[in-house]
């Protein structure tokens, strides 16, 4: 049942259609990636830090930030002024326009309705967007006996998904993970795993996540030297498994980004709840890079 409620959303969130999601625009010289809330004639465009939004309106090719400046403890109300100017060929008030995404998507929306009749509203509730990348590290692989403590070279690939309208703290992310044998410890496996992000730290910019692995199909094979109790002979020890499992392995990540996409680093399985470890420090890192589809 814990892995059961874990794949189905999975699934859900594949199915939903992929709405709008994060766009780079210039505006002023400088490059934003910014969110549509209405798109049409008039498009109006944020970006979100923290609770903080910065609203643009774009009429044709033109991107306006839209402003209310105080003071004097006054509220300048410049966005009136700019959202009036784009929209004279229509008789639309900005009297009661606030600086909110509902006031300011009600507004665009009886102006996009008013200037072209075919302009149709959609039921807009998620923002889902899709980033695909790779990754590589080491692994000295805590997990297992690994008697030397070796570091093991590590490639994967990963698939994330996340709604950036109303679940931008939150993502799950599909991984497959291959562990290859060193010198020092015949070890290898193959493991696909799905994980739950919390971003602790969300901006246009850097994200810094709290990662869950709470559920693992994993194949692995390894051999090693030992020397047997009671005997002090040195003894060839192997064993192969295979299996489904749920370790909740925590770990911590960060994203930053560049061009179409983030340079990702992972602190990986620092904790595991579900699983025993050989008592030392865990040395599991990654670095990659993944493209926003």
């Amino acid at each position: 049942m814990k892995i059961v409620f874990p794949l189905t959303s999975i699934l859900l969130l594949l199915l939903t259609p992929s709405l709008y999601a994060q766009q780079e625009y210039t505006v002023d010289g400088e490059t934003h990636l910014l969110i549509t809330e209405v798109e049409g004639p008039l498009t109006i465009l944020y970006e979100k830090t923290g609770k903080q939004y910065q609203f643009y309106s774009k009429k044709d090719d033109d991107i306006v930030a839209l402003k209310n400046t105080e003071i004097d403890g006054k509220n300048q109300e410049e966005y009136k002024e700019v959202l009036k100017n784009q929209t004279r060929d229509a008789s639309i008030s900005t009297e009661n326009v606030r600086l909110t995404p509902r006031s300011l998507a009600a507004f665009a929306i009886s102006y996009n309705s008013a200037v072209d009749p075919e302009f149709s509203v959609s039921n807009k509730t998620s923002e889902i967007e899709f980033r695909l990348g790779g990754f590589a590290g080491v692994d000295n692989a805590i997990f297992t006996v690994n008697p030397e403590n070796a570091l093991l070279p590590v490639v994967g690939v990963e698939f994330e998904m996340l709604d950036l309208r109303s679940l931008k703290r939150h993502a799950l992310a599909i991984q497959f993970r291959q562990t290859f044998e060193s010198s020092d410890y015949k070890y290898n496996s193959s493991q696909i795993a799905v994980n739950y992000r919390f971003k602790f730290i969300k901006s246009s910019k850097f994200d810094a996540f709290i990662n869950a692995k709470f559920a693992t199909v994993t194949f692995s094979n390894y051999e090693y030297e030992a020397v047997e109790e009671g005997t002090n002979e040195l003894k060839t020890y192997s064993n192969s498994s295979s299996g489904l499992n749920a370790p909740f392995l925590f770990g911590l990540g960060a994203d930053y980004r560049v061009g179409n996409g983030y340079i990702t680093l992972g602190i990986n399985d620092l904790v595991g709840l579900n699983v025993d470890s050989n008592s030392e420090f865990p040395i599991n890192l990654t670095l990659g890079y993944k493209f926003i589809l």
